[in-house]
């Protein structure tokens, strides 16, 4: 049985996480940490992680990137692993979560989703054999009308992965309205679309002379993510100290 703090537990998804764990046997919520109190929650509900004193296997974070390291702290205090799902997070921030990996277990990742972290393995492999044929790569996300970041951390993560595969030759390009020329070699297009209610939509595009390759990721629901997460907490019980991702809970 893996002991979940829920971080959150009364937004969205931690609503979501909430729900899947009840049919999840090997798992539970023992409590949950939210600012805002307004759920009748079947555990208890702390509005700081600093007053939460329930025994725990994993902490999964979907909070904001207020008192990140408040959070942090507790994590290594009461060595709990703990999963980061929080957006938005500056540079500063992710410093301290990585010297906090040094003390304790830490899982982060672009997106929980397990199809996208497969996704990532794949568009690598077919770079290697692909853009080193000349094919060039562009990324276009699609999300909802309320998303404040663009491009997506995961596209940006998608081109990472390409990236890295090529010995990181590529230029990332956001934007060409403003230059007249044509495209470079070593041009990654990124192209962010923002309507309606999409959940999230990515496609990496591989096009070459007289073909195209085209990977693609739909999200229909948050669902996704919250299954994501709740798998990492389940990988993530008992692990030593150190920096984890999805790709580590697909292996």
């Amino acid at each position: 049985m893996t002991r979940i703090i829920m971080l959150g537990c009364n937004g969205r998804m931690g609503q979501m996480i909430t729900e899947l764990v009840k049919q999840d046997e090997d798992c539970k919520i023992v409590a949950g940490v939210d600012i805002v109190d307004n759920r009748d929650n079947e555990y208890p509900v702390y509005h700081s992680i600093a007053d939460c004193d329930v025994e725990a296997d994993a902490i999964i974070d979907f909070s904001s990137s207020n008192e990140f390291e408040v959070r942090m702290d507790y994590a290594v205090d009461r060595q709990v692993p703990i999963i980061v799902c929080s957006t938005g997070l500056s540079e500063e921030q992710l410093e301290y979560m990585k010297n906090a990996s040094e003390k304790v277990a830490v899982l982060k990742s672009a997106n929980m989703s397990m199809g996208v972290n497969l996704l990532l393995k794949l568009v690598q492999e077919a770079a290697r054999k692909l853009a080193s044929e000349g094919f060039d790569v562009e990324i276009v996300e699609k999300h909802h009308n309320q998303k404040l970041d663009a491009p997506s951390g995961t596209a940006l993560a998608l081109a990472d992965a390409v990236n890295e595969a090529m010995d990181n030759q590529y230029e990332y390009v956001y934007d060409r309205s403003q230059v007249r020329q044509k495209r470079g070699k070593k041009e990654l297009g990124i192209s962010a679309v923002r309507g309606g209610t999409i959940v999230g939509d990515h496609d990496v595009i591989f096009a070459g002379t007289d073909e195209v390759v085209t990977f693609s990721h739909r999200a229909y629901s948050r669902a996704v993510f919250a299954k994501g997460s709740i798998a990492a907490a389940k990988f993530i019980k008992g692990k030593g100290a150190g920096m984890y991702d999805m790709a580590d809970v697909l292996l």
